[in-house]
């Protein structure tokens, strides 16, 4: 490793907005594999409990499954509550975990989920997954904006101290979102369609909009959505360098949504075509930037002209600030 990235990473909190793990509550095998995150140099990783169509119940399955076996490794983990925990889990060599959920189809109708996922450690929530739900629309289907039951979600999201994410949601919606938000709002995973013309990719309008409520755009590691399916670091980078340029690097971050399960993915996109059509660049394995990549990646950015004080906003502490912020 290059001496000053080993440094930098040092010195930084190291915080991956999304990563998700097999969403089988009563299969815990793959759990282990997250301390190829805390190798790799992270302090800190938020975990997917559900997305899309899965019921309120099956995310609560999901949650209480993930936070019983992360608390019997006390010496390896630490739940997230506080930003303070992700602090203190970096001074002891441990993984802070916290919890996040794709689509607000996990609440259903009923806004006080919104709190109780809140207690059980779930940070943030995306509006809709690709389609469109009671909430609003999904980037993937007829937009036709938030609705009057989003409106209530988005307050009640902000009163609780739950983190509003817009990736995967509609655009109009997400404008939307962003006009009428009193709090930071983040694109948790979602990258630039300048650089990749996608509708899961943000249009500058979004990016700067989302700056200007003082949020936070991480970038994902999806090889569809950074180019031709390609996942090399520097193609990350090149995405990470274009939202910093435009709306300056305090406003960039890290979500690289690492799928530990391949095959769980490759059923998914097999039996939910509504959800990931074909012809939207879903007919092939998707390739993705692996959390051992972290090294490299910082060393691009270093070359390219990054400062210190840059990446240690944007590999976390951009995070830690809209965290400070937003949380309760």
């Amino acid at each position: 490793m290059n001496a000053d990235v080993g440094a930098l990473l040092m010195s930084s909190v190291v915080w991956d907005n999304h990563a998700c793990m097999p969403l089988r509550s009563q299969d815990v095998s793959f759990l282990p594999q997250l301390q190829r995150h805390r190798a790799a140099g992270f302090h800190a990783v938020m975990l997917n409990i559900g997305f899309a169509d899965m019921s309120p119940e099956a995310h609560f399955e999901m949650v209480v499954s993930l936070r019983r076996w992360l608390s019997q490794r006390p010496h390896e983990y630490l739940l997230i509550r506080g930003t303070d925990d992700i602090l203190a889990a970096r001074e002891s060599g441990r993984l802070a975990v916290g919890f996040d959920i794709e689509g607000a189809n996990a609440i259903g109708d009923d806004l006080s989920r919104v709190g109780k996922f809140y207690e059980l450690g779930v940070r943030w929530m995306l509006l809709a997954y690709n389609r469109n739900n009671r909430v609003g629309g999904g980037c993937q289907d007829v937009d036709q904006g938030l609705t009057d039951f989003g409106r209530e979600l988005l307050a009640e999201m902000e009163r609780v101290g739950m983190q509003v994410c817009l990736s995967h949601t509609g655009h109009r919606t997400a404008g939307d979102v962003l006009a009428e938000a009193r709090r930071p709002v983040i694109f948790s995973h979602s990258n630039p369609s300048a650089l990749k013309a996608h509708p899961r990719n943000i249009p500058d309008e979004l990016i700067r909009g989302c700056a200007a409520t003082g949020g936070v755009v991480c970038i994902n590691g999806v090889g569809p959505f950074l180019g031709a399916n390609d996942t090399t670091s520097a193609t990350f980078a090149r995405h990470v360098e274009y939202v910093a340029r435009l709306v300056g690097p305090q406003h960039v971050g890290i979500g690289l949504d690492y799928v530990y399960d391949i095959q769980e993915l490759i059923d998914y996109i097999e039996t939910m075509r509504h959800t990931f059509p074909p012809d939207l660049g879903y007919d092939l394995v998707p390739s993705f930037v692996a959390p051992e990549q972290l090294t490299e990646i910082v060393g691009l950015l270093l070359e390219v002209g990054f400062s210190s004080t840059d990446l240690q906003g944007i590999l976390g502490g951009n995070l830690l600030r809209v965290a400070s912020e937003v949380w309760r």
